[in-house]
């Protein structure tokens, strides 16, 4: 006899939720008796989020706040939890940039930083600080298939994922005893504002929505490592397995991002 699946999450909060990946995901996990917490950058594009969703019936609450600010994350996270616990917490706000202007600037490189690692602590230890009292709870962190390699063409995003990368995957670890789950997601090119930009030719270019349904699934399955599609996630391994000498001389001839 097979188990029933597990419940959805009834308590979801998601950074960076007024575009792409964290839109789909806000979508997704929309529903009757869902109580979502949903941040952003750009206030008309959160509202339009937020009414989406409760059009779907669930309760949003819905705040422009910048995640690079410690102090007000913890704030307004130890907020969500006490309206209703959390559940689910999806560390997703990142940026992206790259060398296509003419090379990495040291604030671009500390801009990136500051919002795809910074960003995420301040996320995921407010969200620990209020699940491993009561011994329940999930966190996903948005990594990228970009941080399994560094690339010329974007040394500080691959590099804001790698870490991001390598910290879910020993948190994972070091918070079962706790009773949290943590995954890490790692997609490939995803349809967003993000990469809108990019004038090269993407691999396997999914939709965001396709995109969220593969990552809801996988967070109910509580996988450790999320990565898609697989033909890019088997490349980017094969890429950080590949001798150093190769990959340069492979790397150098990839495109510039913008």
């Amino acid at each position: 006899m097979t188990g029933k699946p597990p419940a959805p999450p009834a308590s979801v909060l998601i950074t960076g939720a007024s575009s792409g990946l964290g839109e789909a995901l806000a979508l997704g996990y929309a529903g009757p008796g869902a109580t979502l917490f949903l941040s952003g950058r750009d206030r008309q594009r959160l509202h339009d989020v937020a009414d989406a969703c409760r059009a779907k019936g669930a309760v949003v609450h819905a705040l422009v706040i910048n995640v690079t600010q410690a102090v007000p994350m913890a704030t307004w996270i130890k907020e969500c939890d006490s309206i209703r616990p959390l559940d689910l917490v999806i560390a997703n706000a990142g940026i992206s940039a790259g060398t296509g202007g003419g090379g990495e600037s040291e604030e671009q490189t500390r801009s990136i930083f500051a919002t795809n690692v910074d960003g995420v602590m301040n996320t995921v230890f407010p969200a620990l600080s209020v699940m491993r009292p009561r011994r329940h709870g999930q966190i996903a962190i948005m990594a990228s298939l970009a941080g399994y390699r560094g690339l010329p063409g974007a040394p500080a995003y691959c590099a804001s994922k790698a870490a991001v990368k390598a910290w879910g995957e020993g948190l994972r670890g070091s918070m079962a005893a706790d009773n949290i789950r943590v995954s890490v997601i790692c997609p490939g090119f995803v349809s967003s504002r993000m990469t809108a930009v990019n004038t090269f030719k993407m691999p396997f270019l999914m939709d965001a929505e396709r995109a969220a349904r593969i990552m809801i699934k996988g967070l109910a399955q509580n996988k450790g490592r999320i990565a898609f599609p697989w033909p890019m996630a088997f490349g980017a391994w094969l890429t950080a397995a590949l001798p150093n000498r190769v990959m340069e001389a492979v790397a150098r001839r990839m495109p510039q991002k913008s």
